[in-house]
C-alpha cells in the first residue's frame, strides 16, 4: 500500500506540473519562432522568399546568398561590432561598479538627487545629442573611429548598468561590511572580496545590457562612421537595402551571422550569473 501511495503521489505531482511545463514550452516556442523563421528564410533564394507559397523548413542546399558576399567585408563589420560591444560592456561595468557601490553603501547630502540625475539621463533621446556629440568628436578627431561609438554607447548604457548593479549590491547585507571592517578590511577590499562575488548576477546582467547597447547601435554608427571598413554590423546590414531592389536572401543570411555573437556572449555570462547566485546562497 505504501508503494502504491508513493507512486500515486509522484504521478500526481507530475500531472500537476504539466500546465507549468506546457506554459514554458509555449513561451520557448514563441521566443524561438523568429529565429527559426530567420534561419528558414536565410536558406532560400530571393525569388523563393517573395513567392506566394514559400517553404517552412530550412535546408542546407543554399544558405542564403553567402556565396555572393565575397566582395562584402562581412566579417570586418562583425569584428567592429564585437569590438564596440565588448568595449562598451567593459567600460560600463568598470566605471559603473564603483559608482553603484558608492550609491549603495554611502549616504551623503544629495545622494538621492545624484542617483535620480544619473537615471534621468535616459530621458534624453539619442537623436537630441547627435549634433553636440558630432561636434565634440570632430574636435578631437574621433569621427570615423570606433572609439566614438564606444564612448557614445557607454554614455547611454552606463546609467542603466549603475542602477542594475546598485540593485544587486543593495541585496548584500551590510553586516558583512561591518564584520570585514572590524577585521581591518578597507572599502576597496570589501568591494572586491565581499560585495562583488555576491553581486555577480547584477554585474553580468549589466554587462549584457551594455553589450547589446553597443551591438545594436545604429544611430551613432550611421552618423559617425564613414569608411566602409569601419562600419559595424548594423550599418553594414542596412547598406543592403537599395532604392530599387533589396536582396532579401543576403540580408537574412547576414542576419543569422549577426545574431550569433550576442547569443554566445549571453551564454558565457549566464554561467557567471549562476555562479554569483550560488555564491550569494552560500554566503547568506
Amino acid at each position: 500500500m505504501t508503494r502504491r501511495r508513493l507512486h500515486r503521489s509522484r504521478v500526481g505531482r507530475q500531472v500537476a506540473r504539466l500546465p507549468r511545463h506546457a506554459g514554458v514550452l509555449v513561451i520557448a516556442v514563441i521566443a524561438l519562432a523568429p529565429l527559426y523563421w530567420l534561419v528558414t528564410l536565410a536558406t532560400q533564394s530571393n525569388n523563393q522568399i517573395v513567392a506566394a507559397h514559400g517553404r517552412f523548413l530550412p535546408t542546407l542546399e543554399r544558405f542564403g546568398g553567402l556565396s555572393h558576399l565575397s566582395g562584402v567585408p562581412l566579417f570586418t563589420w562583425l569584428r567592429n561590432s564585437v569590438i564596440v560591444g565588448l568595449s562598451t560592456a567593459t567600460l560600463s561595468v568598470v566605471l559603473g561598479t564603483p559608482a553603484a557601490f558608492a550609491l549603495s553603501r554611502y549616504r551623503f547630502r544629495g545622494s538621492g538627487t545624484f542617483g535620480f540625475l544619473v537615471f534621468a539621463t535616459q530621458m534624453l533621446p539619442a537623436a537630441l545629442l547627435i549634433v553636440p556629440l558630432y561636434n565634440i568628436f570632430a574636435g578631437v578627431n574621433l569621427i570615423d573611429n570606433l572609439a566614438s561609438l564606444v564612448i557614445a554607447d557607454s554614455a547611454f548604457a552606463m546609467p542603466v548598468a549603475i542602477w542594475v548593479i546598485k540593485g544587486s549590491m543593495d541585496g548584500v547585507p551590510r553586516d558583512l561590511d561591518e564584520a570585514a571592517m572590524m577585521d581591518g578590511a578597507h572599502q576597496l577590499s570589501i568591494l572586491r572580496r565581499i560585495v562583488l562575488p555576491v553581486a555577480a548576477p547584477g554585474i553580468a546582467a549589466a554587462a549584457i545590457i551594455a553589450f547589446l547597447a553597443g551591438w545594436n547601435d545604429f544611430l551613432f554608427a550611421n552618423t559617425f562612421m564613414i569608411t566602409t571598413d569601419k562600419w559595424p554590423a548594423t550599418k553594414g546590414l542596412a547598406s543592403f537595402f537599395g532604392q530599387y531592389s533589396t536582396p532579401l536572401d543576403l540580408i537574412m543570411a547576414a542576419s543569422v551571422l549577426f545574431a550569433l555573437p550576442p547569443i554566445v556572449f549571453f551564454l558565457l555570462l549566464q554561467r557567471r550569473m549562476v555562479a554569483g547566485l550560488s555564491a550569494g546562497a552560500v554566503r547568506g
